[in-house]
């Protein structure tokens, strides 16, 4: 039934068919500079999860992953004992990267 009302939509309304199929890539992140060629970008440690293996991050643009705003999000870590070098409050440099469809920090430093 939910398959024949797709159908129908589809057929009557070809943007909404256009949108869906974009729709599947949406989570996906797009081809861009590899980790190692990326710069490093500026952030602040808002909140470390040791137990998740998480960090959350307020964080300028990460241009390698085609993200060009500003923002605040969760990240995983390469290895979790960065996170006992991260304390809320802390300003870093840090390098981001698509590892296994997890947006991951890959390398990072204390910012000076």
């Amino acid at each position: 039934m939910k398959t024949t009302i797709a159908i129908l939509l589809a057929a009557l309304f070809p943007a909404l068919a256009m949108a869906a199929g974009e729709h599947g890539a949406h989570g996906a992140m797009p081809a861009h500079t590899s980790a190692p060629d990326a710069k490093m970008v500026d952030g602040q440690v808002k909140k470390v999860d040791k137990a998740a293996g998480k960090v959350t991050l307020a964080h300028g643009p990460l241009a390698n992953l085609g993200m060009d705003m500003p923002m605040t999000m969760v990240f995983r870590v390469k290895d979790a004992a960065w996170l006992d070098q991260m304390k809320e409050g802390d300003k870093i440099r840090f390098v981001a990267d698509n590892v296994n469809g997890a947006i991951t920090v890959v390398r990072f430093e204390k910012a000076q």
